[in-house]
């Protein structure tokens, strides 16, 4: 399986829009690593997860193939997770695309609710799914399950268990600590990849992202309960300028700890 992390940042984006910071200082004088677009991941190019406004660039800068998407997964309404405008382009009359393939779009109330507001009016071919939280679905790519996140107190967020060619990926943001429902949900299942996030750096935890301890917290639970194979991995993404911590930062934080550090345009095979 690979996954391909086309973007690692929080709603912000490293550097960030008018921000004169010293981190966003930096970010812009040293480039690579260090420039950050909106989260969002694909998946072996046919399972996508979350669709962001940077996504334009992305299909740009790595040169992808938007329409060899079968699944887009979504975790929550929040527009650096969901630019739904831009999915009109692929209604009639915008862009020319094999007809025959239709793209599943999966989400809660929320999020399925403005992408069927947006499309409405337009001939489009999707398929929108509302999904629930802890019932286990089979995609076109997939068996996916929506787990609780803790994130935004008005809508319901969820993190994805994302099970494709006999591995398993636990898609862990955004979210701080996870609610009781989804560790016990967990228990007794086998992870090779867990992804996670840490907006908020070495800030105190807070209730909607992690920090630096909640993920090292979450790698230790994992191991701990046998969740994680021996050969797992733990990738940590989706960070903020906010949190003062520049690439080589993150790695001097996480490598000695066996977490990689994401990066724009990273790909892992597993």
């Amino acid at each position: 399986m690979k996954v391909h992390f086309l973007g690692t940042a929080a709603f912000e984006g490293i550097p960030s829009l008018f921000c004169h910071c010293d981190t966003c200082k930096q970010s812009r004088r040293l480039g690579g690593k260090n420039i950050r677009t909106r989260t969002s991941v694909l998946i072996d190019q046919v399972l996508k997860v979350d669709f962001p406004p940077d996504t334009y660039y992305h299909f740009l800068r790595d040169g992808i193939d938007l329409d060899q998407v079968q699944d887009l997964l979504l975790t929550h309404s929040h527009s650096d997770h969901l630019y739904a405008e831009d999915l009109v382009i692929r209604a009639k009359g915008y862009a020319q695309y094999d007809e025959s393939r239709q793209i599943h779009i999966y989400g809660h109330d929320l999020p399925i609710r403005s992408c069927k507001e947006l499309l409405e009016s337009e001939q489009h071919h999707y398929q929108m799914h509302r999904i629930l939280l802890f019932e286990t679905i089979q995609t076109q790519t997939a068996v996916v399950t929506p787990l609780l996140a803790s994130h935004a107190p008005n809508e319901t967020c969820l993190v994805y268990f994302i099970e494709k060619d006999g591995k398993a990926i636990l898609y862990g943001h955004d979210s701080g600590w996870f609610p009781n429902s989804t560790w016990d949900w967990l228990k007794g299942k086998k992870l090779d990849l867990a992804i996670l996030e840490c907006t908020t750096g070495n800030a105190a935890r807070c209730s909607g992202h992690m920090n630096v301890e909640d993920v090292l917290g979450t790698r230790d639970w994992l191991m701990e309960q046998d969740v994680m194979k021996a050969n797992g991995k733990v990738v940590v993404t989706h960070f903020s300028h906010n949190a003062h911590l520049l690439h080589d930062d993150l790695v001097q934080i996480f490598e000695p700890n066996d977490v990689i550090v994401a990066y724009d345009g990273m790909q892992i095979d597993f």
